[in-house]
C-alpha cells in the first residue's frame, strides 16, 4: 500500500488541476462531467495559444486531451466493462476498497505520461535545439541541414551495426564450424547437407536430437521435453540448428532459438488447451471465413488455399499452431479430391483473381505434388497472381533447386499471370549466403520475393527491424508487411505493445531509404483482416486497465464500404515491455516517446 500511495502522490503532483477537479467531485458520475468540461476548456485555451506553443508539443497536448476524452467516455466504459473515472476518483478520495487487486506501476506510468502530455511537459523535446538552418536560406542553410542529417545517419548506422547478420565473414566462419560439427555428429557428408531430403529426414524432433547438434540450457531441455509430452509440433532442421551459436546465452542467436524452442509459459498454456475444442485455438477465426475445406476468404479478390499442414520445421508462435501436425512429408498434402473441390470453388467465384498458397509450407511438398496444384490452379484463366507463402528460404534453402525453379517458372507468364514468393524472415541473424543464393534463383527466374515479418520481443529493439529490412533488400527481398504480434495468450512472452510498432515505423523505418522501408505495419484482425496501424482512424484506444494494459477497438478494412463488426483486443503493458527490454540491456529512456502513440 505504501508504494501505491507513493505512485498516487506522484500522479497528482504532475497535474494538480485534475486532482482538484476530482477532489471536488462528489461522485464518479459527477467527476466525468467535470473532466469532460475541463477537456473542452483546455482544448479551446490551447487553440488560442497555438501560435505561441512549439508546434510539435502543441500536437502532443491536443492528442493527449483527445485521448483522455475517449478513455473516460461512457461508451468506452461500456465496451471494456472497466470504469476508469471511478478508479481515478477513488484514488483521489482514497477509497481503497475500490482499488483493483491488479493495480500496477504500469497503470500509474500510463496516466502519468498522459497527464504530462496534457500539461505540455512530455519531455520529448526538452533536449532538442531549434535547428540552426531554420532561420537561414540558400546554400548555407543546405550545408547546415546536411550536417544535421549526417549526425542522424551516423547514429542510425551505429545502432544498426549492433545487430550481426549471417553474411558477415565472422558469422559465416562460425556457422561453417557448426555445420562441420553437426555433420560429424550425424555421420554425414557435405553432399548430404546440401540435399533437402536428407535435411528433412534428420529434423530434430526431441531434446536428444537437437542437443546432438547444439548445446541447450536446462530450461530449453525441460520445455522441449514437455512439448513432446503433450504432442506439440516441434522440429528443427540441421541447417537451421547450425544458425544457433555454441554459447547458450542467446546474445546473438536469441531470435533463432526463440523461433523454434518453445518457452515454458507457451507450453503450459498449450497444455491447458489440449482438452479444449480445436476451434478454441483458432485465434484468427478461420473457421468463420472458410466457405469450403482448405479455403479461407476475407477479401473480395483474394483467397487462401491450404493444401498441406506441415512445414520443414515448426515456428513457436505460428498463427495456425492448432492446425499444424505430423512429420510425414509424404502424407503432408490433403487428398486430391478435396484440393480439386477447393480449386473448383475458386473457379466458381470469378472475382477471385489472386490465390495465396500456404498451409503449412507448400514448398515442403514433392515437386510433382506442387506442380499438380499449380497446374490445377492455372487452368483458371481468371487468376492473375499466385502467391506462395513459404519459410523454406530461411529454414531449408537447399530445397530451392533448379528443378523447382523450372516448375515455378513454367506458370509465371508476364502480362498474364505471376508467381510470387512471400517468405518469413524474422531477424538479420537468419540471413545467410544460402538464403541469398535461394532468393537469387527466384529473382533470376523473374519471380518477385517479399518478406512478412512478425514484430516480437526478439526483433523490436531500436533499429533491429531496420537492420533486417536493410539486409533483406540487399539480397533481393522486398519488405511487405510487419505484423503486430497477435493477442494469443500462449504467445504472451513474444508480444510487443502496438505503440512500439507505431514508434518503429515513425521514428526508425522512416529514417531509412525508401526501398529499405516500404512495408506496411498491420494488425491482422481475427475474422476481419488487416488493420493498417499507420492510419490512426483504423483503431481507437478505449481504456487503460489497472494492470497497465491498453484496450483497443479495431475497425474492419471495409468500414467505409459496408457495415461490419469492430474487434476489441487487450494489448500488453508498455511498462512491462520496457522492463523486459531493460533486462535485455536496453535503456528504457531511449523509448520514451512510445507512451504518446495511441
Amino acid at each position: 500500500m505504501l508504494e501505491i500511495k507513493k505512485q498516487i502522490r506522484r500522479l497528482w503532483s504532475i497535474h494538480p488541476t485534475i486532482y482538484s477537479l476530482l477532489k471536488d467531485a462528489s461522485t464518479p458520475h459527477n467527476a466525468r462531467n467535470i473532466l469532460l468540461s475541463y477537456i473542452g476548456q483546455a482544448r479551446a485555451f490551447l487553440n488560442k495559444l497555438g501560435n505561441r506553443i512549439e508546434p510539435l508539443e502543441y500536437s502532443i497536448q491536443n492528442q493527449c486531451l483527445l485521448t483522455l476524452r475517449k478513455i473516460i467516455s461512457v461508451r468506452s466504459e461500456r465496451i471494456t466493462r472497466f470504469k476508469l473515472v471511478k478508479l481515478l476518483w477513488s484514488l483521489v478520495h482514497e477509497k481503497t476498497e475500490n482499488y483493483p487487486s491488479d493495480l500496477s506501476d504500469g497503470f500509474f506510468e500510463e496516466m502519468a505520461r498522459l497527464f504530462l502530455g496534457i500539461h505540455g511537459k512530455s519531455g520529448i523535446y526538452d533536449h532538442e535545439y531549434y535547428p540552426d538552418f531554420a532561420d537561414i536560406h540558400g546554400r548555407k542553410a543546405s550545408i547546415l541541414r546536411s550536417n544535421q542529417l549526417d549526425i542522424m545517419a551516423e547514429k542510425t548506422i551505429q545502432t544498426i551495426n549492433k545487430y550481426p547478420h549471417g553474411l558477415q565473414n565472422s558469422i559465416i566462419r562460425r556457422r561453417n564450424k557448426n555445420r562441420e560439427r553437426i555433420l560429424k555428429k550425424l555421420n554425414a557428408s557435405e553432399t548430404d547437407w546440401t540435399n533437402h531430403v536428407w535435411q528433412l529426414r534428420h529434423v530434430a524432433r526431441n531434446v536428444d536430437q537437437l542437443a546432438a547438434m547444439v548445446p541447450l540450457t536446462e530450461e530449453e531441455r525441460t520445455s522441449i521435453n514437455k512439448a513432446n509430452e503433450i504432442r506439440l509440433p516441434f522440429g528443427v532442421t540441421p541447417y537451421y540448428a547450425s544458425l544457433m551459436d555454441e554459447t547458450t546465452n542467446r546474445r546473438n542467436d536469441h531470435a533463432v532459438r526463440a523461433q523454434v524452442i518453445p518457452p515454458p509459459d507457451y507450453v503450459e498454456y498449450m497444455k491447458s488447451y489440449k482438452s479444449e475444442d480445436a476451434n478454441s485455438h483458432d485465434f484468427m477465426l478461420e473457421h468463420d471465413t472458410s466457405p469450403i475445406d482448405l479455403i479461407t476468404r476475407r477479401y473480395p479478390h483474394i483467397a487462401i488455399l491450404k493444401p498441406c499442414n506441415i512445414c520443414s520445421q515448426t515456428c513457436v508462435y505460428c498463427q495456425r499452431n492448432w492446425e499444424i501436425s505430423g512429420d510425414n512429408r509424404l502424407r503432408a498434402m490433403a487428398n486430391r479430391q478435396k484440393i480439386e473441390r477447393a480449386i473448383e470453388w475458386i473457379s466458381e467465384h470469378s472475382a477471385i483473381t489472386e490465390i495465396l498458397v500456404t498451409g503449412g509450407d507448400p514448398l515442403i511438398l514433392r515437386n510433382e505434388q506442387l506442380e499438380w496444384i499449380l497446374d490445377q490452379l492455372c487452368q483458371n484463366s481468371q487468376l492473375e497472381r499466385i502467391r506462395i507463402g513459404t519459410r523454406i528460404p530461411i529454414t531449408l534453402p537447399m530445397r530451392i533447386t533448379d528443378i523447382l525453379i523450372q516448375i515455378l517458372s513454367r506458370y509465371h507468364v508476364p502480362g498474364k499471370r505471376e508467381i510470387v514468393i512471400v517468405t518469413h524472415c524474422e531477424h538479420p541473424y537468419e540471413v545467410t549466403p544460402e538464403t541469398m543464393e535461394a532468393v537469387q534463383k527466384f529473382k533470376k527466374a523473374g519471380l518477385s520475393v517479399y518478406n512478412q515479418a512478425v514484430f516480437t520481443t526478439e526483433n523490436s529493439r531500436r533499429f533491429e527491424m531496420a537492420a533486417l529490412r536493410k539486409i533483406l533488400r540487399l539480397i533481393g527481398v522486398d519488405a511487405y508487411y510487419t505484423f503486430n504480434t497477435k493477442g494469443k495468450e500462449e504467445t504472451k512472452s513474444y508480444r510487443v505493445p502496438m505503440a512500439r510498432l507505431q514508434q518503429e515505423i515513425t521514428e526508425e523505418a522512416r529514417i531509412m531509404p525508401g526501398l529499405d522501408r516500404t512495408d506496411e505495419p498491420v494488425y491482422n484482425v481475427p475474422g476481419l483482416g488487416k488493420n493498417y496501424l499507420r492510419a490512426q482512424q483504423d483503431h481507437t484506444l478505449l481504456t487503460i486497465l489497472p494492470n497497465g494494459r491498453r484496450i483497443y477497438e479495431f475497425h474492419p478494412w471495409e468500414k467505409k464500404l459496408a457495415l461490419a463488426d469492430t474487434y476489441i483486443d487487450t494489448d500488453i503493458s508498455i511498462y512491462d515491455y520496457l522492463q523486459e527490454l531493460k533486462r535485455r540491456g536496453e535503456n528504457p529512456e531511449d523509448y520514451n516517446t512510445i507512451w504518446y502513440y495511441y
